[in-house]
């Protein structure tokens, strides 16, 4: 049951195709890494409970698909991944390729964002703008919490350096972390960090929960500053 939960928190995980927001997860929610995970076809959906600061909460992590075709039509089942858990579908693609979000609606009630880039692809972080416009489209919230994620540090080909992510990120409020889904580094620490932000927004959860009698918990005296020990920049 969930009755020492505090919350229920959807999360949305954003970005270019391939710079490993499945792998981010995946790592996450069942620390595991599969370095031929394919790229998602339709929704990458998991549930986990973690505890920050004394205060449990659930997230419903959501990980969306941009169609790079005007044009699709479904074919059929092809298969399934067993690491997701989840029917691998086959699509035939006419027409102009673009980007298209899966739906509009799957931006709604949304409480925390964690766009990613990959650092060693510039073409990713340069289409960030793109992803923020369209979150400021669609997302029902103006106090939603953002989080900038730099996927892939494990690889040494890097062509975006710490510091203009670092930049991106507070010209634009959002968190900021950089992290390797393979490795594991920060990847713990972009979720709980995120959490605790959200859990210190009340207007982003509290009235879901004010007929539930939750109680917020506070960190105690003389514990740190952030759930990752400083790891994460707060901006």
């Amino acid at each position: 049951m969930d009755e020492d939960v505090l919350t229920t928190l959807k999360i949305l995980i954003i970005g270019e195709s391939g710079v490993g927001k499945s792998s981010l997860l995946l790592r996450f929610t069942d620390d595991t890494f599969d370095p031929e995970l394919a790229a998602t076809i339709g929704v990458d959906f998991k549930v986990k409970t973690i505890s920050v600061d004394g205060n449990k909460a659930k997230l419903a992590i959501w990980v969306t698909l941009h169609w790079q075709t005007e044009n699709f039509f479904l074919k059929g089942q092809i298969g399934f991944s067993p690491a997701l858990k989840w029917p691998i579908w086959q699509y035939d693609t006419a027409g102009q390729e673009r980007f298209r979000t899966l739906t509009p609606s799957y931006y709604r009630g949304a409480q925390g964002v964690i766009l990613v880039y990959d650092v060693t692809r510039r073409d990713t972080f340069v289409k960030l703008d793109n992803w923020l416009n369209e979150l400021e489209t669609y997302c029902t919230r103006n106090d939603i919490v953002n989080m900038l994620v730099g996927n892939k540090i494990d690889k040494e080909n890097r062509e975006v350096d710490r510091n203009e992510g670092l930049k991106f990120a507070r010209k634009h409020s959002m968190l900021f972390i950089e992290a390797s889904a393979k490795t594991c580094d920060g990847v713990q620490c972009a979720f709980e960090e995120l959490v605790e932000k959200i859990i210190q927004t009340p207007g982003l959860w509290e009235s879901e929960n004010q007929n539930k009698g939750v109680k917020l918990s506070h960190r105690e005296e003389g514990q740190g500053g952030g759930a990752c020990g400083g790891y994460c920049s707060v901006l």
